[in-house]
């Protein structure tokens, strides 16, 4: 199930950001994400999941990446800071991705229910929560790192 899950998410977060933010480049690496700056979020959105499975999706965003994300979904503001309308977007994308990788999953006959997205943010520059191990998906604005600890319900 563990290929399945990683899988259902990873298309989900590229379907999503293709048809949202127009991106084309879209990659991962697993297992062993550097400890750079773009490995360290700036801001982790954490999704709950109930049902089949439950648990947490933690989508981890540095600055940089998230704010060139809502630039291109507000149709170029220039935006400097992550303030409320950054955080709301962010995790906007990260509940539509959730939601189409649960959607996607049931497909596979594993019921399962998101919960309002939580926001983790840093306050000083350093990491809001830094990836453990997982996935980094990069794309040509950045990277976001996508961590799934989810458990049979």
């Amino acid at each position: 199930m563990s290929d399945a899950l990683h899988l259902s998410f990873f298309e989900a977060t590229r379907d999503v950001f293709e048809l949202m933010l127009d991106l084309e480049k879209i990659s991962e690496t697993s297992g062993g994400v550097q400890r750079a700056t773009d490995a360290c979020g700036n801001l982790t959105i954490a999704i709950g999941v109930t049902g089949d499975l439950s648990g947490d999706i933690l989508y981890v965003f540095p600055k940089d990446t998230m704010l060139e994300m809502v630039k291109i979904m507000s149709g170029g503001m220039e935006i400097n800071e992550v303030d409320d309308f950054v955080t709301s977007a962010i995790g906007e994308i990260s509940n539509i991705i959730s939601g189409k990788a649960l959607i996607a999953l049931s497909e596979k006959n594993v019921t399962c229910d998101i919960l309002p997205p939580r926001v983790i943010q840093s306050s000083d520059g350093t990491c809001a929560m830094p990836l453990d191990s997982s996935t980094q998906i990069c794309t040509e604005i950045g990277s976001v790192g996508l961590e799934i600890h989810l458990q049979a319900g």
